[in-house]
């Protein structure tokens, strides 16, 4: 599958800067600006601006989309220790972080309508090569006393348990984040309770909004691992004001052993939790997947209850 990397992520770069400000609106104003009709906020500089959703939905990506349907409501599981709000409205999250290229393309349905759910926020964040989240980094590398990634007691159930058969049951999961103890601000792996970050540190973290057909698309780098948990990615759906789903995705393990086998994850050994023995994978958090020039392409489906009536 062909990919032009540099020409299409700059377009949905410069388009977000030139419409929207990056870096100046934040989270709040385009939820805000997303949660009434003909939306406009007024950035840090004093520009007002409209925030607009992702570009129209590539061939590749419809066509991905057409095997990945549902319209079952995707239950939701913990956001664990390492969520805040990072202010970044971006589609590429990598900064400076090394790691195999991943396109990941999320469409978000309303559970009730089954179909599309336009401007809605769609957040991603995700832990880098080495096992390390942006700003919570002395947490995540086990210096502060918080979870630590490298080592510790892993969260309850794992590893050694039996992951769920199906869809998690839509409460989220209990046990300390990786390492044991509770990560500072953040609470431990099965609270709501969102990070007060310690550092000034924000890659492999950003949010879009979601065009006439439901999707956004982000270009990050396939997400590293760390003690007591499968190799992960975050997400949380904005509906206006409201959390509509908090849940994770995650990838077939002949392909993470594929990525890992590579710089710059090699360097990071000692493996020791998998999807089998995760306390909190279900197959229904599984991306689709396909190779995409130098890295892949992952896909997935969100079912979310919208108006939070409980269907």
């Amino acid at each position: 599958m062909r990919h032009d990397l540099d020409h299409h992520e700059g377009q949905r770069v410069s388009r977000r800067r030139l419409i929207a400000g990056v870096g100046s609106i934040g989270l709040a104003g385009l939820l805000a600006a997303c949660g009434r009709d003909g939306g406009t906020v007024t950035t840090s500089t004093g520009q007002t601006v409209s925030p607009q959703a992702t570009a129209s939905t590539s061939a590749d990506l419809a066509a991905l989309f057409g095997t990945a349907n549902t319209c079952t409501l995707t239950a939701s599981t913990t956001q664990g220790p390492y969520y805040f709000d990072a202010d970044k409205i971006r589609s590429d999250i990598r900064e400076d972080r090394a790691g195999t290229r991943l396109r990941v393309a999320i469409r978000v349905q309303d559970s009730e309508q089954c179909g599309p759910l336009a401007d809605a926020v769609v957040e991603i964040w995700h832990c880098d090569a080495a096992g390390l989240y942006s700003g919570a980094e002395a947490q995540s590398s086990g210096t502060s006393g918080g979870g630590a990634p490298s080592g510790g007691t892993p969260p309850s159930g794992a590893p050694g348990g039996t992951p769920p058969s199906g869809a998690p049951d839509g409460n989220p999961p209990t046990g300390n984040p990786p390492g044991g103890g509770t990560a500072p601000g953040g609470g431990a792996e099965g609270s709501t309770a969102d990070l007060t970050p310690t550092d000034d540190k924000r890659y492999l973290r950003g949010a879009q909004v979601t065009n006439a057909d439901g999707i956004v698309e982000f270009t990050t780098i396939w997400p590293g691992w760390y003690r007591g948990r499968t190799t992960h990615i975050h997400a949380m759906v904005h509906v206006g004001d409201n959390r509509v789903l908090t849940t994770q995705m995650m990838f077939d393990e002949a392909l993470n052993s594929k990525v890992y086998a590579a710089a710059p994850y090699a360097a990071h050994t000692g493996r020791d939790t998998f999807n089998d023995n995760d306390n909190i994978y279900a197959e229904t958090m599984l991306m689709k997947v396909v190779e995409d020039g130098d890295g892949y392409l992952s896909v997935i489906n969100f079912s979310v209850d919208a108006d939070r009536d409980g269907t």
